[in-house]
């Protein structure tokens, strides 16, 4: 299964932040939205992730200075992303090598959509629970 039909399934709204935004705002957002990581984008373009652990982390380290320190000080800035066409083997792959739980997907240059571990693990669970069950139909065909 490919990155796009995951999107296509789940939808292709991302949930983003500017880098100038403070962390208690970023908080904020993912209690409300239930989510675990923000895109942060700058003039349209992905500069870098924020996650609950890089927020944990920025307030285990200044306290309550960190309400008021900017995404970009704290923000992960080394993106690894993904494609539509890509496989969820591979993103998994990425994932894990990397250990980031978030990965945006990027089309011509242009943000178009997140896929989270959690996705890929469930569409990956559900495509390999319909191969064993093709496999399985096709055995007790043949008995």
């Amino acid at each position: 299964m490919k990155v796009e039909a995951v999107l296509s399934a789940k939808g292709r709204e991302v949930k983003t932040v500017e880098p100038s935004a403070i962390l208690a705002t970023v908080a904020q957002r993912l209690r409300l939205e239930g989510i675990g990581a923000l895109v942060v984008l700058d003039q349209g373009r992905v500069v870098g992730m924020i996650s609950e652990r890089d927020v944990v982390r920025a307030f285990a380290t200044h306290r309550a200075e960190a309400a008021e320190i900017k995404v970009a000080e704290v923000m992960a800035s080394n993106v690894i992303s993904c494609r539509p066409d890509d496989s969820l083997t591979r993103i998994l792959g990425l994932m894990t090598r990397h250990r980031v739980r978030h990965l945006p997907v990027i089309e011509a240059g242009r943000l178009s959509g997140l896929i989270s571990i959690g996705d890929a693990v469930k569409y990956r669970l559900d495509e390999l629970e319909m191969e064993a069950a093709v496999l399985r139909d096709a055995y007790i065909a043949g008995h």
